[in-house]
């Protein structure tokens, strides 16, 4: 089921967003021997050169950059580059990788707590119109597509996120989601299994419940055990376009994906 996004009436005081550039980028590797994943450059520029540049093209104000792998470099090319000419802030992991969970916990003194936060991979490249999924009603709101991979988000028929599943092994987060996905079930109509982009929202209402958890931990983890009672809500964009460049040999597609999405 293809449903948009819907505009909320709740306007953020700041737009402000965090890059995910902590990872070891094993998949890079031999590239990541030597330098951090979000200083792989595609189409001559770094991954991070990229995904700030749509942040700060989409009107964001500060961005929260994260970093464990050569953090030196990152830290230093930030600086290179004048910040970009925005506010640009540095969440320190090099002690311990905390993952995407404990990296958003670790990084709330840095941010407006008043406002919503973007979360963005830096290994994402897209045509995504951020304004539209941080304009989505919810307390969360993730960017979705209905791509092919192994794992799923599952939604409801308000786009409602109920739960998720790995169509490989046969797990179903929560259990109580596997009637939903049975072929023969009534309820199998009313949902939708979606996949995650690496791009999404959070509200300032889900921050002291962030605090609650320990330091390490999945953003997953936290979206499967809030999203019964919590409304946390999908985003489907027409024509969305994007590329994971988690792989070698995604490098050479995201040089086509730059030239052909401009």
């Amino acid at each position: 089921m293809n449903v948009s996004c819907e505009k909320s009436s709740i306007f953020a005081p700041m737009k402000q967003g965090m890059i995910f550039a902590a990872g070891l980028g094993t998949r890079l590797k031999p590239l990541t021997d030597t330098m951090p994943k979000a200083l792989v450059p595609v189409g001559g520029k770094p991954l991070l050169w990229h995904v700030i540049g749509k942040l700060k093209a989409a009107g964001f104000e500060r961005i929260v950059i994260n970093v464990h792998h050569f953090a030196d470099q990152i830290i230093d090319y930030v600086a290179e580059n004048n910040n970009f000419g925005i506010d640009i802030r540095i969440s320190d992991e090099r002690e311990q990788l905390l993952e995407t969970g404990g990296g958003i916990r670790k990084a709330l003194p840095l941010l407006d707590e008043k406002s919503p936060v973007l979360i963005h991979n830096v290994d994402i490249l897209s045509n995504a119109d951020l304004d539209r999924v941080l304009e989505v009603d919810g307390e969360a709101a993730l960017l979705v597509s209905s791509r092919q991979t192994k794992r799923y988000l599952i939604f409801d028929d308000a786009m409602r996120m109920r739960g998720w599943t790995n169509i490989e092994t046969g797990e179903v987060r929560p259990e109580a989601m596997k009637g939903f996905l049975l072929q023969d079930s009534e309820l199998n109509v009313h949902c939708s299994m979606l996949a995650f982009s690496g791009i999404h929202v959070l509200r300032p209402s889900l921050y002291p419940l962030l605090r609650e958890m320990p330091e390490r931990f999945g953003i997953m983890d936290f979206y499967l055990k809030y999203c019964q009672e919590h409304v946390l809500r999908g985003c489907q964009q027409e024509n969305l376009q994007l590329i994971d460049v988690g792989k070698l040999d995604t490098l050479e597609k995201a040089e086509e994906f730059l030239t052909v999405s401009k």
